[in-house]
């Protein structure tokens, strides 16, 4: 296959660069914050400069999304191979976590050592909790690659936090489940972010562990053992606060725990936002019911540039979704994607004032769904009320056409394909992580098995190839 540079003319085209390309650094500012909030400190002796973290992400950088305008670009086809091997972005996502660490580490010096008062230290809690936050985006993106060492990357991001179990629960859980009524991650219209919060924080935890004891239970041993996912995460992040706490003393256990509250509340206050009221309808024959797949449809997406930045194009939120192994930069806007009116950072700061984020959203699913919120993941307590305020229109049924029905599997399937990410289950060699033994037939793979690379196609989904295929 012919591969283009990403200078090369293309037929057709003018030269293609990437407008973003030097802006992307920009998000390494983020891991600075608590250098520069103990650095003003330092020069003003005012305890307000240490609640800089949050300032910026919920105040600022809203802010510029209002005047730094929209860019909903695509890179072409033809250079989205040599995007992806573009190493230079791989190292911006590498180089955060050394400065998310060095900016612990000071922190927690300065918390255990300064003469600032209970509030001053809140707030730097608060900023080493942002850093913590935008750090579980950069877990995101790194979790989702096929190379292991970018997801062992992932998991050291996220020790910080205490939400190891993130890795294992957005990657084969959410993705599985999302924008239906059984993932924890997927708010619901009607939803308070307060009434979500509690129910993603348990659901995620309860949900991972629940995938690692299945995956367990597949090679028939119990789940309480170091290679337990979950377990080994939350042993990381065990070892990170003890020695935190060895070197500069129990004292900082309190900013510990405050800094990782607002840091994971970050996240869930994304995951609040990219699926409000989005519900993947039922299809198929009565006998074999499942959610269909994923579209650019069920996720909400802005091209606000700051927040893009900031975030790592994480606001492409559809493309994701349907493409989860592909890097951040080469994710594409979509026409069909429901858009947020603002970027990610405004609409978290808007979320915390439920009355004026329903205000703002509800409209926009009521017009996503054409009126028919029969078509919508709504909130069983509000659901009667939503009724009452957005009539059903017409006498819409809300049906969906079936998904193509998979080719079925004889005897002679050596290998299947993921038609998604590609990736290819061989029986010869079984799914080990997953728990599936080496030598396992396609047909003796349990049905509800999902693609362990980009957790989007189901095993109905994959395309059988026989040995000669394969």
């Amino acid at each position: 296959m012919k591969t283009y540079a990403l200078d090369t003319p293309v037929e057709g085209r003018s030269t293609w660069h990437d407008g973003k390309r030097r802006l992307w650094m920009l998000g390494l500012v983020v891991p600075l914050l608590p250098f520069l909030a103990m650095g003003l400190y330092a020069l003003t002796g005012l305890e307000i400069t240490l609640w800089l973290g949050p300032v910026i992400v919920l105040v600022v950088v809203p802010l510029i999304d209002l005047v730094a305008g929209r860019d909903n670009s695509n890179p072409p086809d033809e250079v989205m191979e040599a995007l992806e091997e573009d190493r230079y972005y791989r190292w911006i996502t590498y180089a955060y976590l050394p400065i998310q660490y060095a900016g612990l580490v000071l922190g927690m010096w300065f918390v255990a050592t300064s003469d600032a008062g209970v509030f001053g230290m809140i707030g730097c809690a608060m900023t080493l909790g942002s850093v913590a936050g935008i750090g579980i985006n950069t877990a995101h993106e790194l979790g989702h690659k096929k190379e292991s060492s970018e997801r062992w990357l992932a998991r050291v991001a996220l020790a910080q936090c205490f939400y190891g179990h993130f890795y294992i629960e957005h990657n084969r859980g959410h993705h599985v489940r999302v924008a239906t009524p059984a993932d924890p991650a997927s708010s619901r219209m009607g939803e308070s972010f307060y009434a979500f919060w509690p129910r993603t924080v348990v659901g995620s935890v309860t949900s991972a562990w629940r995938v690692e004891r299945k995956r367990f239970a597949r090679r028939d041993k119990h789940p309480f053992r170091l290679g337990n996912d979950v377990l080994n995460a939350w042993l990381m992040s065990a070892v990170l606060w003890g020695a935190l706490i060895a070197v500069f003393g129990v004292a900082i256990l309190p900013y510990l725990v405050i800094q990782a509250v607002f840091g994971f509340t970050l996240l869930e206050l994304v995951n609040y936002m990219e699926h409000y009221g989005m519900l993947r309808q039922e299809v198929g024959p009565p006998d074999r019911r499942r959610y269909e797949r994923v579209t650019p449809a069920h996720s909400w997406n802005s091209n606000n540039i700051a927040t893009n930045v900031l975030l790592y194009h994480l606001q492409r939120h559809s493309d994701h979704h349907a493409n989860p192994t592909r890097r951040f930069q080469t994710l594409r806007d979509f026409a069909e994607s429901p858009v947020l009116p603002t970027g990610y950072t405004g609409m978290m700061a808007l979320a915390v004032v439920p009355p004026l984020f329903y205000r703002t959203m509800d409209p926009l699913v009521v017009a996503h769904y054409e009126g028919d919120l029969r078509l919508a993941n709504l909130a069983p307590r509000k659901r009667d009320k939503l009724f009452a305020r957005y009539p059903v229109p017409g006498t819409s049924t809300g049906t969906v056409d079936s998904d193509t029905a998979a080719p079925v599997a004889g005897d002679d399937v050596a290998a299947a394909r993921c038609p998604g990410c590609g990736h290819i289950y061989v029986v010869a060699e079984g799914n080990e992580l997953e728990g599936i033994a080496a030598g396992t037939p396609w047909a003796r793979v349990p049905d509800d098995w999902t693609c362990p690379d980009c957790g989007v196609r189901d095993k109905v989904d994959f395309i059988p190839l026989t040995n000669a295929e394969a």
